[in-house]
């Protein structure tokens, strides 16, 4: 392969990235597989839309199941306010119907309008958590009706935490509260079960937690995929997806000490955190109505007679905010997915965050991490230009050899490596250096597409969003300008098919990056400035003073 022809494949990188996308689905292959349970408890066997405890199987016809119900509202729905969040939790189960991030607007032009992660309407998503009996104890799952004593809850100034407590009458004397703890500047929510055991005979049973969800009709952007679906987090098998598909296909059954379950999106999630000791069986089901649903079920509790008792999880609801994911549970941080070039993404998101701790704006920390970025390669880029200057020099050479020879492929390969030696030129030197800095411009594309704090970041005069699109398309325009210039100051390829080629590339980019969020399109627009300056400097300045 020439020199050319390796410029090309460089050229051509950032194309493939678009394939990489679709093929980021499935770099992690969720273990869908159902997995053997620990000695002596038996397999989950879910029905409808709820777990099983591991000591029983449920019927379907069991009382108050109701595989098919979407929208469920009682006669009493509970509003909720605290300093982030705008919630509503539903009678029915104490389920967790709505969150609007107060801190989040839907978009820049709607300040006053938050954006809504969590609904019971067509875009579902919500949170349960409720108990499984064991041993005939009375016990509610989430289609019981549960009783708030206000239907209004508000954490007032002064305020740190504010509780939202639910009560369950059963039989027997037994009565349990649905806690739901919220903290202020905090999107971890306790939430507590507390048993009230006034029989005479002990109180068993297992607390199970599950988010459910439809797979949205949008996916957003043809040019930018994001993950949507569930991921589980183990201390052996780490960080794996669950798409939606996979959980039609087989239900996942697993025993894990810890861990966490969760449903994540673009920029949002939320992940149900059991305790860190707590070994629990993790299930996913697909029970219809394009309803997906990942949680787990705990080990089995008892309360003496006459005595209270607890059991607890915790629930983080709100945005991809790593330095609190990973307060909140080992490993949640990863749901900030860079991929396979993580270990590459994490510390130029921390060099971005640095910056833009000094400077405050978001498209300036950019533009100065890309000027950062450029210095670390200077010396490679060098190379690069150094190795494309003297291919220029030697251009007619190489076109007149190619008129000798015509169609004798050997004979002119013969020529161009004899003539290579002659000059000391290398002609893979000046791709080499391009291709090492592949995985670096890379693990920056996903950096800045999957950070939260890119959401609504304003850059300056026409730019007040980095994470959309250019509404006037003036940053794409300028890239493809970029890359055209750079066509212009590379060898032209000796096979004309390359040449025009090379020549659509800046034309397609342009069209590619006219989708593209403003972010991505002034990092490169900043590298491509960068690259023309360096490459003038070194062919003119550098090589010019030899």
């Amino acid at each position: 392969m020439d020199f050319q022809r390796l410029l090309l494949v460089a050229a051509l990188s950032f194309t493939l990235l678009m394939i990489w996308q679709a093929w980021q689905q499935d770099y992690v292959q969720p273990k869908t597989e159902v997995a053997q349970g620990q000695a002596g408890s038996q397999a989950i066997q879910p029905a409808g839309d709820m777990p099983g405890a591991p000591e029983q199987t449920l019927s379907a016809a069991q009382p108050g199941d109701a595989p098919s119900l979407r929208q469920v509202k009682s006669v009493q729905r509970v509003q909720v306010r605290t300093d982030l969040y705008d919630i509503e939790i539903d009678g029915i189960g104490g389920d967790l119907r709505r969150v609007d991030l107060l801190d989040y607007p839907v978009e820049v032009g709607k300040p006053d309008q938050p954006f809504r992660l969590m609904a019971d309407d067509k875009d579902f998503f919500i949170a349960q958590a409720a108990l499984l009996p064991a041993n005939g104890s009375p016990a509610p799952n989430h289609h019981q009706q549960f009783v708030a004593e206000k239907d209004s809850y508000r954490m007032t100034e002064g305020e740190d935490t504010l509780d939202v407590r639910l009560t369950w009458v059963g039989s027997d004397g037994v009565a349990i509260d649905k806690i739901y703890t919220f903290h202020r500047g905090s999107y971890v929510i306790d939430v507590a079960f507390e048993v009230r055991n006034n029989s005479a005979e002990p109180w068993q049973g297992h607390m199970y937690s599950q988010l459910q969800r439809s797979e949205p009709e949008d996916s957003g952007s043809a040019f930018i995929y994001t993950y949507t679906g569930g991921v589980i987090y183990s201390e052996e098998e780490k960080y794996e997806k669950v798409k939606f598909d996979d959980m039609q296909k087989v239900d996942l059954n697993r025993t894990i000490t810890g861990g966490w379950a969760a449903m994540i999106q673009h920029y949002f999630l939320a992940a149900w955190i059991p305790q860190a000791n707590e070994t629990s069986n993790y299930y996913t089901k697909a029970p219809g109505d394009n309803r997906y649903i990942i949680g787990m079920v705990g080990g089995a509790r008892s309360v003496p007679a006459g005595e209270k008792g607890l059991l607890n999880a915790q629930l983080y609801v709100g945005p991809k905010l790593q330095d609190e994911l990973k307060e909140v549970a080992k490993g949640l941080e990863l749901t900030v997915d860079y991929g396979i070039l993580t270990i590459i993404s994490e510390p130029l998101f921390w060099m971005l965050k640095k910056i833009h701790g000094i400077i405050g704006n978001w498209g300036w920390a950019i533009i100065i991490l890309t000027i950062m970025i450029k210095a670390v390669f200077y010396k490679l880029s060098e190379t690069s230009y150094k190795s494309m200057a003297h291919m220029r020099k030697v251009q007619p050479r190489l076109a007149a050899l190619k008129e000798r020879y015509g169609d004798d492929k050997q004979k002119l390969n013969e020529a161009m490596m004899k003539m290579y030696r002659e000059e000391k030129i290398n002609p893979l030197g000046g791709c080499l250096p391009i291709l090492v800095q592949i995985p670096v411009f890379i693990a920056l594309y996903w950096m800045l597409l999957e950070s939260v704090e890119m959401r609504q970041a304003p850059f300056m005069l026409w730019i007040q969003d980095l994470s959309t699109k250019d509404p006037f398309y003036v940053l794409p325009v300028l890239m493809g300008a970029t890359m055209l210039i750079q066509h212009k100051l590379n060898p032209t390829p000796l096979d004309p098919i390359q040449a025009r080629v090379m020549m659509i590339l800046p034309i397609a980019f342009t069209f590619f990056f006219m989708f593209f969020p403003a972010g991505l399109v002034l990092y490169w627009v900043v590298n491509n400035t960068l690259s023309i300056a360096q490459q003038w400097y070194i062919t003119r300045v550098v090589i010019g003073n030899k």
